[in-house]
């Protein structure tokens, strides 16, 4: 607390503060087009209708406005939204069909009203819009039964409401549910209140924090230490849609390589090349699948950035591709700090170029962390950012496919905040600011270095970076893990909460350290954890250095089985998880759901985070308390069929259902179509053959199916494999419908198999097509209750038919 309190205290920009003055009466209004300039004695408030669901709100204390450059939006091209504005004595009107802004003249305040006129978020009367010095502040009314999630990575529970955070990425290890702020800033949040959902982003990137209403029930603010005041409102109402439209904001993640939703396995270090091969060995003769092996800090020659230890590793570029010829990917760490060292070139050359961060009077900032005394690259810098990716080269050369940005809070051993000082200037893309503005985009800076490097070598490969610090849109470059956690349950709970919430903040591509990183996981947490981590995007695990093996053969021969047969259905349902991250990638939805992303409007999920879905159809229940082997399920509307038994379950109820040591309880909504295919022990190592459908029946429900090559860039070009899956269920019959598919990616030759749930009787007929097929293509299995047939997967349209 010390260190958080001294932190706040340098934070302070302004030497002398005055006290705090709100934003006052309207004065005159300037209309035109979709933007309106509201003037209030020296404060300038500009309106933007940027869509009929969006407006952005930027205020000035003194009329002058900063560059208008973000990090984080890259749309701001936005058609003209249908709107219109009209003036009352008292007020000033902004109206589209979603969203009306009433301003009000005395004092300047503003209310977001649905098209009904219904309030949904209005400025606190008393305080509005304010400043104190350089400080700025926003409070707004706070509804008893309104509640709030977002803000990205934090830890403890997901509902943000009662609590108050800051934003200042930071590098604190084993963190517990009170710890604030930690590694990445996502200013971003919903209120919900009553079912109906807003959004508000606050792009701001100096120091921030937001108050939910712990110090006034009935009032909620956010501000920041610098800057101006700049937030965008969503209007809602539907969650969905207002991530859907933050992320068309600030950028989507791009479509991952297939293999990077595989297993992963880490550790500070496995080292030296010896041990990396005997890890291989091990997996492939054990028969437990994974795809990528990480290298952390010691592969390195004295911890230097963009070397190989020679005695370690004396060469890297054979052992990589003998890795790839069973199945692995490389991935590698790559911290900022640059060891100054004059025989080093990659420091030389950064040194020739100008690329390092200094003082304001030119002195070059030096920092201690693993290599010893480092320069750091100024990431807001555009030729500092084309020296690191040229410098990747290397590595690319070798065959390293992953890169692991880390230490880039920026994190640094001395100094009083264990970080770069805050008066060390930053180019920041021409503006020259200090690290006070740039300290929280420093690590998105560095994987925007990192990523755009990387596309120069790698311009049609689909690249698979992952990162520790970021702020919003940084899932345009990189997928993102929640730090350096501890092997404790609590921790394993927060995993959840914790990846919920950067999804909702979006970025779907996260997941924890599986096991904890620092500490010893009990083999029953590890495989708790590792259940988790099948319907968690990035499933990783990851140790400390000098802590006991955590692969998943370290805890037993009973463990080892129970841990293969975890992984393998990760494995088994990459053709799911796969779809579910191309869903993420074109609308922001992550893969990972929290229940009130789907189902706002159900108090029962008001504050439900230890529950979740995974893409579309799974409901996810992992168990997150010692002993337990049992599991409390809330299940959502409508019809629900246990994964394991497939029994079927009236939803709208609170269950419980059994969960041993070897099952994750997990449940299908009614009408899903599940994708699966075989048990490969890495994602590449065959095509897909079968590939099989699981119907799960309903009424009606419809789905898409998706495929490419999983590796490069050529969907993009429409080489892919698409097509829709209808389902139908009446009194004598279960029909499937599969459409002609769509792109110009043919999958290999394969069967494909249907499994249909739920079938009471022995059909007496089945169709493919409209004509009927011999019992050697189908067959009824009365325990399961279930019918599977076996066809050829085609291009072509068909259709399934089970008749009574």
């Amino acid at each position: 607390m010390a260190r958080l309190s001294l932190m706040l205290t340098l934070l302070v920009v302004s030497a002398a503060h005055a006290q705090w003055s709100s934003i006052q009466s309207v004065d005159s209004v300037a209309i035109a087009g979709n933007h309106i300039s509201v003037y209030a004695g020296r404060s300038v408030v500009h309106v933007t209708m940027l869509a009929e669901d969006l407006v952005r709100i930027r205020a000035s204390r003194n009329g002058q406005f900063v560059v208008d450059k973000s990090v984080a939006v890259v749309k701001t091209d936005w058609s003209l939204p249908s709107m219109s504005v009209d003036q009352t004595p008292a007020d000033i009107n902004v109206k589209s069909s979603k969203v009306w802004l009433r301003i009000k003249k005395q004092p300047l305040r503003l209310v977001f009203m649905n098209a009904k006129g219904e309030v949904v978020n209005e400025d606190d009367p008393a305080k509005g819009m304010a400043w104190d010095g350089e400080e700025i502040r926003i409070s707004k009314k706070k509804p008893d039964d309104e509640f709030y999630y977002g803000l990205g990575e934090k830890a403890g529970v997901m509902n943000r409401t009662g609590k108050s955070y800051t934003m200042w990425n930071s590098d604190i290890p084993a963190y517990r549910a009170d710890t604030d702020p930690l590694y990445q800033t996502v200013p971003f949040f919903f209120g919900i209140h009553r079912g109906t959902a807003y959004g508000i982003f606050f792009d701001n990137s100096y120091w921030s924090s937001f108050d939910f209403g712990k110090e006034s029930p009935d009032r909620y603010s956010f501000g920041a230490a610098g800057g101006e005041i700049n937030y965008y409102f969503f209007a809602g109402p539907d969650p969905k849609n207002i991530l859907a439209r933050f992320t068309e904001l600030v950028g989507r993640m791009p479509l991952p390589p297939r293999w990077s939703l595989g297993y992963q396995q880490c550790r500070w270090s496995y080292s030296p090349e010896s041990r990396v091969r005997s890890l291989a060995s091990t997996f492939r003769k054990k028969k437990i699948p994974c795809d990528v092996i990480y290298l952390d800090i010691d592969y390195m020659e004295g911890y230097r950035i963009f070397t190989w230890n020679k005695k370690n590793f004396p060469d890297p570029k054979r052992m990589i591709k003998d890795l790839a010829g069973q199945g692995f990917k490389i991935a590698v760490i790559v911290d900022p700090g640059i060891k100054v060292d004059s025989s080093y070139a990659v420091f030389t050359s950064g040194r020739d170029k100008d690329v390092f961060l200094k003082y304001p009077d030119g002195a070059p900032f030096i920092g201690t962390v693993w290599p010893g005394n480092c320069a750091f690259p100024d990431f807001s810098s555009p030729s500092a950012r084309k020296w690191w990716g040229e410098n990747f080269s290397g590595l690319v050369d070798a065959g390293v496919k992953g890169f692991w940005n880390d230490m880039n809070e920026p994190s640094v051993f001395d100094g009083p905040n264990k970080t770069v000082p805050l008066h060390v200037l930053h180019a920041d893309d021409g503006l020259n600011t200090l690290h006070t503005k740039n300290h929280n985009t420093y690590g998105m800076q560095m994987t925007k270095a990192t990523y755009d490097g990387v596309r120069n070598f790698l311009p049609n490969e689909r690249l698979f970076l992952l990162t520790r610090a970021s702020y919003a849109g940084g899932q345009r470059y990189s997928a993102a893990w929640t730090g350096d956690n501890a092997s404790r349950w609590d921790n394993l709970e927060m995993a959840v909460s914790m990846s919920l919430s950067v999804g909702l903040s979006g970025q779907p591509f996260i997941g924890s350290d599986i096991g904890g990183f620092i500490g010893v996981p009990s083999a029953e947490l590890f495989t708790r954890w590792l259940q988790l981590g099948v319907f968690t995007p990035l499933m990783r695990g990851h140790s400390v250095i000098n802590s006991p093996d955590k692969e998943p053969w370290s805890f037993g021969p009973r463990h080892e089985k129970i841990n293969r047969e975890v992984i393998e259905l990760r494995y088994k349902l990459l053709p799911y998880i796969y779809n579910s991250m191309v869903q993420a990638s074109q609308s922001g939805i992550p893969a990972m759901r929290p229940m009130l992303l789907e189902y706002p409007d159900d108090a029962a999920f008001v504050g439900e985070d230890t529950q979740f879905l995974f893409g579309d159809d799974l409901l996810i229940a992992p168990v997150l308390w010692p002993g337990d082997t049992t599991r409390e399920v809330q299940l959502p509307k409508g019809n629900w069929y246990d994964f394991w038994t497939e029994t079927k379950f009236e939803g709208g109820k609170r269950i419980v259902v059994p969960a041993p040591i070897d099952r994750i309880p997990v449940f299908v909504r009614a009408g899903a179509i599940v994708p699966t295919q075989q048990l490969v022990q890495y994602s590449d190592q065959s095509p897909i053959n079968p590939l099989s459908l699981t119907v799960y029946p309903a009424q009606v429900s419809s789905a898409v199916y998706y495929e490419d090559d999983g590796k490069t860039l050529d969907f993009e070009k429409g080489v892919y494999f698409q097509r829709d899956h209808k389902q139908t269920r009446s009194d004598d019959r279960l029909t499937l419908e599969l459409s002609n598919s769509r792109g110009t990616y043919v999958p290999s030759p394969r069967s494909l198999h249907v499994r249909f749930v739920d079938v009471p009787f022995r059909p007496s007929k089945v169709f493919v097509s409209g004509t009927e097929i011999g019992s050697n293509q189908w067959t009824y299995d009365r325990v399961a209750r279930s019918v599977t047939v076996r066809v050829k997967d085609t291009v072509a349209s068909s259709r399934l038919e089970l008749v009574w």
